[in-house]
């Protein structure tokens, strides 16, 4: 894991969210982009340009926030993007090679009662780019245990696993497979590659509605530092994700979620 981005807000949470990113980034000796969005809505019968007033704003913001954090000599890059919040974070990921995003879960909203915010929301629906949500005020530790969940273990993409590897191999991380069994199981969902094989220590089985709900089951059960879960189309959060928003009362975690791209 080389580049690392986040994508910053203003939210109260986000100094504490960038040191979490500066350490996890310390961690294996990554690139850290730091970068913000911003767009331009012109009024009619204005002439005024202010693409670099809203540049150089957003850039002095960035620069301040990153100054208020320990970087511990890694390689900070702070940008300003101009564009449509998804397609910007996109065209940067892919300039960038970014290996992961690591976003706070409410980037901008102020919703106590959401888990997911719409943007933090749209980066983990709307794109395929492996996604770690640290919640909020979360110090870093090193990842010890992870409780990856899956209604299907087959896998017919590569690379997809990469991401779980990286932090597994770093931290020399006990991966526990958790395979639901719920009622859209088909025959051979469990038989798993060996690729993912090599990578888990146990595996346990779980019959329910959803693989949140096997994850509700066995979440306090493992006590793990870290959750995995894959993005599908009809995957961990089903109908939650029709909507960018997720409320707690649907999700809440209290640990770092990392999501992978889809595994088919």
């Amino acid at each position: 894991m080389k580049n690392i981005l986040v994508p910053v807000g203003a939210s109260e949470n986000a100094l504490s969210n960038l040191q979490y990113a500066v350490d996890f980034a310390q961690a294996f000796g990554a690139k850290l982009f730091v970068v913000q969005v911003y767009n331009v809505y012109t009024k009619a019968g204005t002439m005024i340009k202010i693409d670099h007033i809203l540049e150089e704003d957003t850039l002095n913001y960035l620069n301040d926030l990153v100054s208020k954090v320990d970087t511990k000599n890694i390689e900070v890059v702070v940008r300003a993007l101009k564009g449509k919040f998804i397609d910007t974070i996109e065209m940067a990921c892919k300039a960038a090679d970014i290996d992961l995003i690591l976003i706070e879960p409410r980037i901008y909203s102020e919703d106590d009662e959401l888990f997911l915010g719409k943007t933090s929301g749209k980066i983990v629906k709307q794109t395929l780019i492996p996604t770690l949500v640290i919640p909020e005020g979360y110090v870093f530790k090193p990842i010890e245990t992870i409780l990856m969940a899956v209604k299907s273990a087959v896998i017919q993409k590569e690379g997809v696993l990469s991401p779980l590897k990286a932090v597994k191999d770093n931290f020399k991380a006990v991966v526990s497979l958790l395979l639901v069994k719920t009622p859209y199981y088909n025959e051979g969902d469990f038989e798993m590659n060996d690729e993912l094989s090599g990578l888990i220590t146990d595996t346990i089985q779980s019959e329910n509605p959803t693989t949140y709900h096997g994850v509700l089951e066995h979440y306090k059960l493992h006590n793990p530092d870290m959750l995995c879960v894959v993005r599908r189309k009809r995957g961990f959060f089903m109908k939650k994700w029709e909507k960018n928003q997720i409320y707690k009362k649907d999700f809440n975690s209290s640990l770092p979620v990392l999501v992978l791209s889809e595994l088919k």
